[in-house]
């Protein structure tokens, strides 16, 4: 019966295909769909054929045992057992039924022509056999016909109930599978994301790395110019500390910020080297709550360097940078500036910096973090200021 209601469905309408074809079943989910539908009608047969003995207690005297009550219950319920199995197989095989009206409405009336003239021969049979009359095929059609009108409105109650019943487990299934499917490509998307941010960060410093290597070996090339042998020996040492940090500190996600400001004031020493009394630095509000944060690695030197850049490289002068920590709640200011001299070329630099520095900012803190930057008007002259916010991540050690 099975196979002559999916054949019947795939050649309904041909051109459309139902449903991509579901792998075969498995002989253990089939003994397992078996057994569930076996254990449900059992249990309502059970419970009806509790009220009927009930009622044959109350009201009559009829001697007849509840096992043969359930019995018939349960042999009247038989075929039931069979289209319910059969129908539930139909719908996960053709799964594309349950997502158009047309499709249930075709599969009902598949039903309707097909499953109820054989639920009502079926009866009509167990009758014959009660009553122990003849049992030709002229007879049963016979007893099938003559069948009270409350038999055949109950026989396509049950099986009416059934395709709903069916139907619905069939369609949350359906819903809970999806459900599932969009959840681990949530999850893949998720990880894809993390991956690729990952990626950027890890090209991010593979950039941030030569930058700088390139940055400190112009500050060399400076003062092996100026042929003062000592002065150029001690930049080479300088350099080689600076660049065993920069190296170490690349490879991890997080360092202190008492690291990170050593490595800054070791850098601008070397840059004192360079630059002499020219570079007027002052740095505030490095405090011991700040200085025990954790941060991104090598993100104060490029704010710096641009400071120095735009100031220092641009005239013959003095500089004044000013580096300003504030620390309110959890949330961290950093503001980097440096005086705006007009009547002066700007130096373009490779403009690498803080391009680097608000990429890595929106990477590392998804949002949380931000970096501005422009010209400010401060104690009567303008200055150009970089200004970064962003949490202050604390190291485990610390918060536990």
């Amino acid at each position: 019966m099975l196979a002559a209601i999916l054949s019947s469905m795939e050649n309904a309408r041909p051109d459309t295909p139902l449903l991509n074809q579901t792998p075969p079943l498995t002989a253990v989910s089939l003994l397992k769909l078996l057994l569930s539908n076996i254990l449900v009608w059992t249990s309502m047969c059970a419970v009806g054929a509790l009220g009927n003995y009930g009622d044959l207690i109350k009201y009559t005297t009829t001697q007849r045992s509840y096992s043969d009550i359930l019995w018939a219950w349960v042999g009247s319920h038989l075929l039931m057992m069979v289209y319910s199995t059969c129908l539930y197989l139909i719908f996960m095989r053709r799964e594309r039924l349950l997502s158009q009206a047309s499709g249930i409405a075709f599969a009902y009336g598949v039903m309707l022509l097909g499953f109820l003239p054989l639920e009502l021969m079926y009866i009509a049979i167990l009758d014959l056999l009660k009553d122990k009359t003849g049992f030709g095929l002229h007879d049963i059609m016979s007893a099938a016909v003559n069948l009270r009108g409350f038999t055949i409105f109950l026989e396509f109650a049950w099986s009416t109930g059934t395709f709903i019943a069916v139907l619905a487990i069939c369609t949350w299934r359906q819903a809970r599978v999806r459900e599932l499917a969009l959840q681990q490509s949530m999850t893949d998307v998720l990880h894809l994301k993390l991956e690729l941010g990952q990626q950027k960060l890890d090209a991010l410093r593979g950039q941030l790395e030569p930058h700088f290597i390139f940055n400190c070996l112009n500050a060399i090339s400076a003062l092996v110019r100026s042929d003062d042998k000592r002065i150029a020996l001690t930049g080479l040492n300088r350099l080689s500390d600076l660049l065993r940090y920069a190296l170490t500190a690349s490879s991890k996600d997080w360092v202190r910020f008492e690291d990170e400001m050593t490595f800054i004031r070791d850098y601008l020493e070397l840059q004192r080297l360079r630059y002499g009394t020219r570079l007027q630095i002052s740095i505030a509000g490095d405090t011991a709550n700040v200085l025990a944060g954790d941060c991104p690695p090598l993100l104060l030197q490029p704010l710096l360097e641009n400071a120095l850049r735009h100031d220092l490289d641009c005239h013959e002068g003095s500089s004044d940078i000013r580096m300003q920590f504030s620390l309110q709640a959890e949330e961290l200011s950093i503001k980097v500036s440096n005086t705006v001299t007009d009547g002066i070329d700007a130096n373009p630099g490779l403009g690498m910096g803080l391009p680097q520095t608000r990429a890595r900012l929106e990477l590392i803190y998804a949002g949380r973090a931000s970096m501005q930057s422009g010209r400010i008007h401060e104690d009567g002259q303008y200055r150009y200021e970089v200004e970064i916010r962003m949490p202050l991540h604390m190291p485990d050690s610390a918060t536990a």
